[in-house]
């Protein structure tokens, strides 16, 4: 069978949304759609950018826009990797199970367990700056956050707020029938995600800038991102990969890649203690690598 390249940035979502009932996460945060109320909301569909007012508020949602996709070209001061929020928040944070920003933007403020408190749109960005980008938040009144802020608020225009919206997050898989395994996700990996992505995660340039995000390495997301958990990885990629053929990968092929590339060392987890057990103990009791040995090796035991 021909091999399929297999990506991390760009994709379709689920045809099956209002089939079956969904589970969207938001790192631990899980959200349940249940298919009577599925079918009962409207689907949400993002307004086109030709209705982007010609105003100061247009410019700010415009400079939202241009720091979503292209973050380090604009927003480099909080930026510590190669990463840009579309990599994660596919066609520019407009694509259904994609965790798109339309429906994030409805649902906060929200509690969150990853800090045991209740965090407002603001602190959510934030948090993304701090562990998907390896970075330092931006402040609350600087221009960057006030950007994102506009370009999410006008992606959700006309959306229903305080519900979970069909399209949130990324579908939550089933457990896999096998423990996932790193010889199986490298082979997935080798003849399939490797021509974009490169041989060993550090991802493909063109003209110095990432074409494709690395997955692995100094320049990717680091230990307290979302996407180091394997069953978020695993989710994303069975809902978005390949490139444009989302849900074309079974559970197990989902699970064993996302295992492999959680399986390779990235940037510390920024609240690391002192101490890679430690900081596991705390922060780390899900489906992750984290502090585990691999290749003689432990994950996340650099400095």
């Amino acid at each position: 069978m021909k091999a399929i390249p297999f990506l991390l940035v760009i994709s379709t979502g689920l045809a099956t949304a209002l089939q079956t009932s969904m589970v969207f996460s938001d790192d631990t945060v899980v959200y349940a759609l249940e298919p009577e109320t599925a079918l009962a909301v409207k689907p949400y569909l993002p307004p086109s950018e030709q209705t982007i007012p010609h105003n100061q508020f247009g410019e700010m949602v415009l400079l939202g826009k241009a720091i979503f996709t292209d973050t380090k070209k604009h927003a480099s001061q909080y930026v510590g990797n190669g990463l840009s929020c579309s990599n994660c928040h596919l066609n520019a944070g407009r694509l259904s199970h994609s965790a798109p920003l339309w429906a994030a933007w409805v649902k906060y403020p929200a509690y969150r367990s990853k800090n045991n408190r209740v965090n407002t749109m603001e602190e959510r960005i934030q948090g993304c700056f701090t562990y998907s980008m390896n970075g330092s938040p931006p402040p609350a009144d600087s221009k960057e956050l006030k950007a994102l802020m506009s370009y999410a608020y006008w992606l959700a225009k006309g959306a229903p707020t305080g519900i979970n919206l069909p399209g949130r997050g990324y579908p939550k898989l089933e457990k896999p029938t096998e423990k996932p395994d790193t010889a199986r996700g490298k082979q997935l990996y080798v003849n399939n995600c490797a021509v974009c992505h490169g041989e060993d995660g550090e991802g493909t340039k063109t003209n110095n800038e990432y074409a494709f995000p690395p997955l692995w390495g100094r320049d990717s997301f680091n230990w307290g991102a979302g996407m180091h958990r394997i069953n978020t990885a695993a989710a994303f990629i069975r809902a978005n990969m390949p490139l444009a053929k989302g849900g074309s990968l079974s559970n197990q092929q989902a699970w064993d890649v996302a295992y492999y590339i959680n399986s390779h060392e990235r940037p510390q987890d920024p609240r690391y203690s002192g101490s890679t057990e430690a900081t596991k103990r705390v922060y780390h009791q899900h489906q992750c690598r984290y502090g585990e040995k691999h290749d003689s090796n432990i994950l996340g035991g650099k400095d």
